[in-house]
């Protein structure tokens, strides 16, 4: 008997957008109705399984790598599918949202990749979701430019061979589109709705291109949740008659569960694996959430100590070269995240430096490419990785032998020689403020204090503060950290962007409604699984 048709989608509770109707045809909401009668009760049941999975690891304190799945990992015989050529030379990616301007400045920026982002840098909208497609499918035909109404600037794509190839991150597995709703008001997950409009929309027309559907994918936190992405991908493949394994994915290795489960998740993504990414913040956020009540040897210092270098961040960085390089899959770097300034030379030059440092390290160390957030860091990130590669398009040669990563030094987080200052708390609350008030305006990428910061610096700005108020942390200038202090510092930061906006600035934007947002998810005795649960509930559009 032939499975039921699927329900019809709503589009629930949108002001109709110029041409959503192109994203937004009857074909492509039925292939979404499909993917989520398909796939969103296992959703549903790996979501309920990380809670489990959290409550066990607030028992015992500790993780280890599966037993269960020791003969997968000790199998040297199995590898990912060999790169298309697309992604055979991934040595400097380049980060951001897809609105028209970034989406022609980030193909246009001389990096190998970009990564296309549905995810931390873009603030869910039903406008960003939707003309977020609409740019990319425009790209892809060439009928896209733009034109800066403040400055006159025009921006158009130069040629085919010149432009970075794309790599889509859709919304991770948590969070649902609520604009999106089946005939029983079931809101459709929105990493579905990202996928399955861009793959419905440009897999043949991507192929044609001499390309292919290329993903990254966000916040994993096990194998069994890229076994889910993996049926979703032959299904969609076979569904509209695209070859098996044109799909390529790249997982970010984000959270501190998955870094336990690298090699199960490339061996569950095999056929449609590209590699691995290693990240910073969202993975530091991951540990303060899953080891929030571990006591003080999980306590981390101000994040921004917290750099690639610190033992536990190495032997978390160390383990994914080697596994990757080992099952023939690309090890991706992490981001640089400095934004240049116009006006400042001498801030540029001592973060240029910082910036090839950090590059120059992760090409030694063995990693395929990296990730920049900005144009002007793409020459000096290119710069570390051809003196390591030269015309090789990556080093997955490299085997790295050399590395012996135990269960325990993952997160060994006190081996660091670092302590939470007063400093660091108000950054904290200051970067949490001015982030969550761009988002609720419908802003994913946000240079704050020179950095672009998305989704993933919030989270660890939160969740430190609520970590060292639970753990009774107390600073360098002898203050513990309360609720009260906390309350204090966010006052302080409130009435400090009052007089730098002036009233009328101040009055228009968000900044009360972010201030109590960022105090909510940092206080609450219950600890928010993620901030953006909360704050999509309070973004408008």
């Amino acid at each position: 008997m032939s499975a039921p048709a699927p329900s019809p989608l709503a589009i629930a509770d949108a002001e109709p957008l110029p041409r959503q109707e192109e994203v937004l045809s009857e074909t492509a909401l039925a292939f979404l109705a499909e993917l989520h009668r398909r796939f969103t009760p296992r959703r549903d049941e790996l979501l309920a399984r990380r809670a489990e999975r959290r409550a066990e690891i607030a028992r015992t304190s500790t993780l280890d790598f599966l037993p269960g799945t020791a003969a997968i990992r000790a199998d040297d015989s199995w590898k990912v599918a060999p790169a298309p050529p697309a992604l055979e030379d991934r040595r400097v990616e380049i980060t951001g949202p897809t609105d028209r301007k970034m989406t022609i400045n980030a193909l246009n920026s001389g990096a190998r990749v970009w990564l296309a982002d549905f995810e931390d840098a873009s603030a869910p909208t039903w406008e960003n979701v939707v003309t977020g497609q609409l740019n990319l499918i425009d790209a892809y035909t060439r009928s896209i430019d733009f034109t800066d109404e403040r400055t006159g600037k025009t921006y158009a794509l130069r040629p085919d061979e010149e432009l970075a190839t794309v790599v889509m991150r859709p919304r991770g597995w948590h969070l649902d589109e609520r604009h999106l709703t089946d005939a029983e008001g079931t809101p459709v997950p929105g990493a579905l709705v990202d996928f399955g409009l861009y793959f419905f929309h440009n897999a043949q027309r991507l192929l044609d291109l001499g390309k292919g559907p290329y993903f990254y994918l966000p916040k994993t936190e096990s194998h069994l949740e890229a076994r889910l992405w993996n049926d979703v991908f032959v299904f969609a493949q076979d569904h509209l008659g695209i070859p098996q394994g044109t799909v390529r994915a790249t997982v970010l290795i984000e959270t501190i569960t998955a870094a336990y489960e690298m090699e199960e998740i490339l061996y569950e993504l095999r056929d449609h694996a590209s590699g691995l990414n290693a990240g910073r913040w969202d993975y530091l956020f991951s540990i303060v959430k899953n080891f929030r009540d571990g006591g003080p040897k999980f306590v981390l210092p101000d994040r921004n100590a917290v750099t690639m270098t610190a033992p536990f961040m190495r032997a978390y960085t160390e383990l994914l070269v080697r596994t990757c390089h080992k099952r023939g899959a690309h090890a991706i770097g992490g981001m640089a995240a400095f934004i240049p300034s116009r006006r400042d030379e001498e801030v540029n030059k001592v973060a240029f430096e910082k910036v090839k440092a950090d590059k120059d390290r992760e090409a030694n160390d063995g990693f395929d490419g990296s990730w920049v957030a900005h144009p002007d860091l793409v020459p000096i990130a290119m710069e570390s990785f051809d003196r390591v590669l030269g015309d090789r398009p990556n080093q997955k040669d490299r085997l790295r032998e050399d590395v012996d990563v135990k269960a325990e030094d993952l997160i060994a987080i006190d081996s660091l020689d670092a302590r939470p200052t007063y400093a660091g708390l108000v950054n904290a609350v200051q970067v949490g403020i001015r982030y969550i008030e761009a988002w609720l305006r419908g802003l994913g990428a946000v240079a704050i204090f020179n950095l672009m910061e998305d989704a993933a610096t919030a989270e660890i700005s939160r969740s430190q503060i609520w970590q060292w108020i639970n753990a009774g942390v107390v600073l360098d200038n002898g203050e513990r950290v309360t609720a009260e202090l906390a309350r204090k510092v966010a006052a302080e930061e409130l009435a400090n962007i009052r007089a730098e906006t002036g009233e009328e600035a101040f009055a228009a934007g968000n900044w009360q409604q972010a201030h109590d947002l960022l105090l909510k998810v940092a206080l609450d005795e219950d600890y928010a699984d993620f901030l953006t649960l909360p704050a999509y509930e309070q973004l408008k559009g």
